[in-house]
């Protein structure tokens, strides 16, 4: 999951960045409206953690921007503003969860698993494709039933692809979900990533379309959909 956190507190920022990585979740952090906008139309998220009181101007005027521009990101508003009128308020702007500081980081790591579920249109973590199986909240993944251990970047990509649905996702798409905006990229990571994706659950479940991207395919090795009923 990649994570865009609009939040101006270099203290707090780094706490949610370091504690959302150590859950496997890719966070890049910005301090401002103006660098929120900026960044949401270099790149692409999976949810917006946003904090009302930011310098430059009000949480909430950058979120009714954003959705009267028919954005659709899933937004969890992060904020000390406690009372009830605040909570809606933010929810009538279009936030899809409002959370209070001070807060626990596994509260904070479940609404965003719960934001992105609600949005891929699920109701449940577990994502079942054929013989494969991933929570993305727990990280595990089984081939068949079997445990398989995957990397970060690779539970990044696996979770891109199972959330794309079969659409075709571009190489700068795939890496968007993958690495930061810090992050050094070498120019054959994605390709390495993904060869390591298919030797653990089968040559098939990343499809190469060629000129477009790539998209998800069938998991296990040598086996077709039929196969794994």
């Amino acid at each position: 999951m990649h994570v865009l956190l609009c939040e101006d507190d270099d203290l707090i920022a780094s706490g949610i960045a370091a504690g959302l990585n150590a859950q496997g979740l890719t966070v890049d952090r910005v301090a401002t409206a103006a660098a929120a906008r900026g960044i949401l139309a270099a790149a692409q998220f999976d949810v917006l953690i946003l904090d009302l009181g930011l310098p430059d101007e009000d949480g909430l005027k950058l979120l009714k921007q954003l959705r009267g521009q028919g954005v659709e990101l899933p937004v969890l508003i992060l904020t000390a503003r406690d009372t009830v009128s605040d909570r809606v308020d933010g929810l009538q702007a279009g936030a899809d969860d409002y959370l209070l500081k001070p807060f626990d980081l596994r509260e904070l790591s479940a609404r965003l698993h719960t934001l992105v579920r609600r949005m891929a249109g699920r109701s449940v973590n577990l994502i079942e494709h054929g013989c494969l199986s991933y929570d993305p909240s727990s990280r595990e993944a089984f081939l068949s039933g079997q445990p398989v251990d995957l990397s970060r970047r690779e539970q990044a990509l696996l979770h891109a692809l199972l959330h794309a649905r079969g659409r075709v996702l571009s190489s700068e798409q795939l890496k968007d979900c993958i690495y930061g905006f810090g992050d050094e990229v070498e120019s054959n990571a994605l390709s390495v990533h993904i060869h390591h994706l298919r030797r653990k659950l089968g040559s098939h479940i990343v499809e190469t379309v060629r000129g477009l991207g790539y998209r998800l395919g069938v998991a296990g090795k040598d086996l077709t959909s039929e196969d794994c009923q």
